[in-house]
């Protein structure tokens, strides 16, 4: 039997960590920047369209690049774009310009890209198919403790350093005053990536300098059109890549809004909202460990759709009710949510042989649900006038993950 090389597998799923890391302090931003810049919730937003849009114009130009050569390739060319973008915080900070920071987290989220097209295969391919779901499951068990770190960062270093004054407030300042404050707010959120930029370099170095599995394909040679049509053909494929979008739409959207909705709620500030994120990624993460055990009893599939109509029940009691109640049901979201990503990732991934780095990016692709959906989301609360009815875009989304895990998850037929 096919063995999981253990250094490798170690330096690969800290990957998972740091992306995870990465996406939640990006969460935290668009509380942040609204607060700074006195944004609505649809200019906000426009942190998840510049971060999740760089997923998906970046997932199948690493699919080729790691076709053509290695995942080690992928891996290091992804290090790279990440260093790059959290690099790039510090210039953004001297101009303060709202486009600046979009274009950093752009190329941060390109390298992102690079990095779960790459690695997502990379742990299936180090070892036997029949336990690669599982594997993924237990790589992805870390990603959510990189989240709780992102988040820890930004409480502390990020949210707990802005200035105090609202909206009106500000906009009742002189500019010079305005302009000061904003300064030193900016400067707080350049910081975490800074400080992460300088770590991603020693996790480079060593993955460049230690012998990792080859996992190169022996023809190199593409042909486009052929892989689209077998990849097509996979009906599980096709709905994984679907349901992918809807889900990973409905995750950002559910965090992206927990730090205003707990505001609202609960009546507190920015930096005590965060503590009810943080405890959502804590029990994300908790649970991704007692999902990722339970697939030895359950099947997958099964285990998938049952987590998604918990998280509908969960999104109705956000919607229609109020106060502590629905924020602890906010919280219960994520416990629901922590097994979806890597098993509609493995579940989509079975049999695809030959074909698994150009599958891999499509289903790293359909991440851009993050951003069209998380957009529409924060529409659906500037012309509603209530965070609540938001929250019917990521019970729409859950619905879709359930019919996949119930009905269209089989890997075993090829045709629809």
């Amino acid at each position: 039997m096919k063995k999981t090389p253990l250094l490798p597998f170690i330096l690969i799923t800290s990957l998972f960590l740091m992306w995870g890391l990465a996406n939640n302090m990006t969460d935290t931003l668009l509380a942040a920047f609204k607060k700074i810049k006195s944004m609505t919730d649809a200019q906000t937003s426009l942190i998840q369209v510049a971060f999740y849009g760089a997923y998906f114009c970046l997932a199948l130009p690493a699919a080729i690049l790691i076709k053509k050569y290695t995942y080690k390739t992928g891996v290091l060319v992804g290090l790279g774009l990440f260093i790059t973008g959290a690099l790039l915080f510090y210039p953004a900070s001297q101009t303060m310009a709202y486009g600046h920071f979009l274009a950093a987290l752009y190329i941060l989220a390109g390298g992102l890209s690079i990095l779960e097209t790459t690695a997502n295969p990379y742990i299936i391919a180090m070892g036997p198919e029949e336990t690669a779901t599982r594997r993924l499951n237990l790589a992805q068990s870390f990603n959510p403790i990189g989240s709780i770190t992102g988040v820890i960062l930004s409480k502390v270093f990020i949210l707990s350093q802005l200035n105090a004054a609202g909206a009106e407030e500000r906009a009742a300042m002189s500019p010079e005053t305005l302009k000061e404050i904003q300064a030193e707010e900016l400067g707080a959120v350049m910081g975490p990536y800074v400080g992460v930029a300088l770590l991603l370099v020693a996790l480079w170095l060593t993955i460049a300098f230690i012998k990792m599995p080859k996992a190169s394909d022996e023809e190199r040679r593409i042909d486009y059109l052929a892989v689209f049509r077998r990849l097509a053909a996979r009906r599980h494929y096709v709905w994984g890549v679907i349901a992918q979008f809807f889900y990973v739409g409905a995750q950002i959207g559910v965090w992206s809004f927990t730090i205003r909705y707990v505001m609202q709620e609960l009546q507190l500030d920015e930096a005590g909202a965060a503590s009810y994120y943080l405890a959502a990624l804590v029990v994300f993460t908790l649970s991704r460990f007692l999902f990722t055990g339970l697939m030895r009893f359950v099947e997958a599939r099964i285990l998938l759709g049952g987590a998604s109509i918990l998280a509908m029940a969960c999104t109705l009691i956000v919607i229609f009710g109020g106060g502590y109640t629905a924020v602890v049901a906010l919280v219960a979201i994520s416990a629901c949510m922590s097994l979806m990503f890597p098993t509609i990732f493995g579940l989509a991934s079975v049999g695809l042989d030959k074909d698994t780095k150009i599958g891999g990016s499509g289903l790293i692709m359909a991440i851009l649900g993050g951003a069209v959906l998380t957009s529409i989301q924060g529409l659906v609360s500037d012309t509603s006038g209530s965070i609540h009815f938001a929250f019917f875009v990521p019970l729409f989304c859950f619905g879709a993950v359930a019919y996949y895990g119930f009905f269209k998850a089989r890997g075993e037929a090829p045709a629809f």
